[in-house]
C-alpha cells in the first residue's frame, strides 16, 4: 500500500520556505507521508515589480516580512541574513532536480538553504552550485551538462504544471488536489492528512475535478 503523498513546491531564496523546512520534513516521520519536493522558482520582478517601481508601502511590508521570518528562524536556531540582491534561482532549482536523481537530495537541500541564508552561497552562480554538488559527492561535470541540456525544459514544465494547479508562491503543499500555501498552513495540512475525507466537503465540485485530474498527488 502506497503512502499518502504530499507535494511541496519550494524556492531556496524564499525566507518562508526556509523556515518551514524542518516542519515539512517532520511530516514523514510523524504522519507517514511521502514528500515529493519540486522547485517553484519565484520570478520576483513579475509579481513585485522592479526596484524603481516599488513604493514606501511596499518596502515597509518587505521589512516586516523578513523580520517575521527571522522570528521563526531564531526559534529554530537558524541563521537568516537578508538577501543582498534579487536572485534568479534557476541553477539552485536545477541542482535540486539533479540531486534527486543521484540520491543526494537531502544533503543538497539542507546545504543550499543554510549557506544561502548565511551569505555563503550565490544561488545564481553556476560555479557555486557546482561546488555544492561536488562537496556532497556529485559530479560537477555531469551537473553542468544537465544544466546546459535538459534542465531548463524540465524546470519550466514543472513550473507550468504547478501554475496549472494554482500555485503562486512558496512553500506550497499539495495533498489530494488541495493547496496549502505557507508554513502557517502546515497544521491545516496535517488535519487533512489525518482526515482526508473532509476535503471534498470543504472544496466541493472543484476539488473533485482537481482530484480526478491530478490523482497522482495523493500517492493512491
Amino acid at each position: 500500500m502506497q503512502k499518502p503523498r504530499v507535494r511541496i513546491y519550494t524556492d531556496y531564496k524564499s525566507p518562508y520556505a526556509y523556515v518551514a523546512n524542518k516542519r515539512l520534513f517532520e511530516l514523514e516521520d510523524r504522519y507517514g507521508v511521502e514528500l515529493e519536493w519540486l522547485p517553484y522558482t519565484l520570478r520576483i520582478p513579475e509579481f513585485m515589480g522592479t526596484v524603481e517601481e516599488r513604493t514606501p508601502h511596499f518596502w515597509r511590508k518587505v521589512r516586516y516580512s523578513y523580520m517575521d521570518a527571522r522570528r521563526f528562524a531564531n526559534a529554530q536556531g537558524l541563521v537568516m541574513k537578508g538577501p543582498r540582491r534579487i536572485y534568479d534561482a534557476f541553477y539552485s532549482s536545477a541542482g535540486m532536480l539533479y540531486a534527486q536523481r543521484h540520491d543526494l537530495f537531502r544533503p543538497y537541500h539542507d546545504t543550499v538553504f543554510r549557506r544561502f541564508w548565511s551569505h555563503d552561497l550565490e544561488i545564481d552562480d553556476l560555479t557555486d552550485i557546482c561546488g555544492v554538488i561536488t562537496a556532497i559527492g556529485g559530479s560537477a561535470g555531469d551537473f553542468e551538462a544537465y544544466v546546459r541540456g535538459p534542465a531548463r525544459a524540465e524546470h519550466d514544465r514543472i513550473i507550468e504544471e504547478a501554475e496549472a494547479l494554482g500555485v503562486f508562491g512558496v512553500p506550497t503543499m499539495v495533498f489530494n488536489g488541495e493547496l496549502f500555501w505557507g508554513g502557517d498552513r502546515i497544521d491545516m495540512l496535517i488535519e487533512q492528512i489525518q482526515n482526508p475525507d473532509t476535503i471534498a466537503t470543504a472544496l466541493g465540485s472543484r476539488h473533485r475535478t482537481l482530484q480526478a485530474a491530478h490523482g497522482s498527488d495523493s500517492g493512491g
